[in-house]
């Protein structure tokens, strides 16, 4: 079913109003929009593995941290442009994710022993570039500023606000293509009941690591982004569990297992990260921002256990018909991968 008439307006609204507004906003509201947008599709590229299959990843930082290192030094060592290192590191992430997605799924691990993989896998993606000289080991990468488009680098700010914009359309995209198809389909029942569709004849082991290979290819892709528009790569920080958490957390909250969900739960958390980093900020308080994450997912896990994307939706007169705009049921985590929905992963 299509979603409420009003909604689509609102959307197709904003998508004609977004690219006018680096014109309209200063540079700080631009950059603003810019983390939107990026954590929107960083959100958008998990949402295939942990809203739709329901295969909680917790390590996606990983693939951030592949996809950003890999660009960076064909980059900085190569000559390479980013814009096809950008496909490198995609590909690199993409391996990466087929090697825990097939130990993963192959050996049977659900719920929260396939989260203390992934967990595993960036912890072990940070030690290895912590150790490794050539890409400068616990000092971090760090990226020469030439302001050139071909190197990925820009001396205006709003090009960044645009591709980030790009981005999130792009998975966006991805995404909604997916829940058209009996992919989609299939990656739905595997959330709600993984053992009825292995009686049924659906190959889970394969539509299972076929979305993980998708979404970590995605947010490997991703990590370009990250690498130049910081300009520097510190392995403690672009493979670590607060970056996971940044972007697992947007799904969450905006609705993890439907379309926009992510960008929703960007929408409501970015702008919120930011005005609470710089509060606490004042007071010494380095990473207050993340109790306030907490504590919003704990308000939402008791009075929006759907997400807020859901609940707009029933706010506007829409139904939830299946495929991917219908939001996870609520499970315990007990009923493993396939019933854990994207919400148990935090507890």
């Amino acid at each position: 079913m299509t979603l409420p008439r009003v909604l689509l307006a609102a959307a197709l609204a904003v998508l004609l109003v977004l690219p006018a507004l680096p014109s309209l906003f200063g540079s700080y509201a631009v950059t603003v929009f810019t983390l939107i947008f990026f954590y929107g599709f960083l959100g958008q590229a998990w949402n295939i593995i942990g809203g739709y299959a329901g295969q909680l990843s917790a390590g996606h930082a990983a693939f951030v941290g592949v996809g950003a290192y890999a660009a960076a030094v064909l980059s900085q060592d190569a000559g390479l442009t980013p814009w096809i290192g950008m496909l490198v590191g995609g590909l690199l992430s993409a391996a990466l994710g087929a090697v825990i997605g097939y130990l993963g799924f192959r050996f049977g691990l659900r719920g929260f022993y396939f989260v203390l993989l992934t967990v595993a896998f960036a912890e072990l993606c940070r030690l290895v570039a912590s150790n490794v000289d050539a890409i400068g080991g616990a000092l971090g990468y760090y990226i020469t500023f030439t302001g050139n488009p071909r190197h990925f680098q820009f001396q205006d700010s709003r090009a960044y606000y645009y591709i980030a914009l790009g981005f999130m359309l792009l998975a966006t995209g991805v995404v909604a293509l997916i829940e058209r198809r009996r992919f989609g389909m299939y990656l739905t029942a595997i959330r709600e009941d993984e053992s009825a569709c292995e009686a049924l004849g659906v190959d889970t082991f394969r539509v299972k690591l076929l979305a993980m290979v998708v979404s970590s290819f995605l947010t490997g892709m991703g990590g370009t982004f990250y690498a130049f528009y910081l300009f520097s790569l510190q392995p403690s920080t672009v493979f670590g569990i607060p970056l996971s958490v940044e972007i697992v957390i947007r799904p969450i909250v905006g609705g993890a297992g439907t379309l926009l969900g992510p960008i929703v739960g960007s929408f409501i958390l970015s702008p919120l990260a930011e005005l609470s980093r710089a509060y606490f900020a004042k007071g010494g308080w380095i990473g207050g921002h993340l109790v306030v994450y907490g504590l919003l997912l704990i308000l939402v896990v008791l009075f929006l256990p759907q997400g807020a994307y859901p609940w707009l939706v029933k706010l506007g007169g829409g139904r939830f018909l299946g495929g991917g705009l219908r939001p996870p049921s609520d499970t315990s985590p007990q009923d493993g991968a396939g019933k854990a929905g994207a919400r148990s992963g935090p507890s």
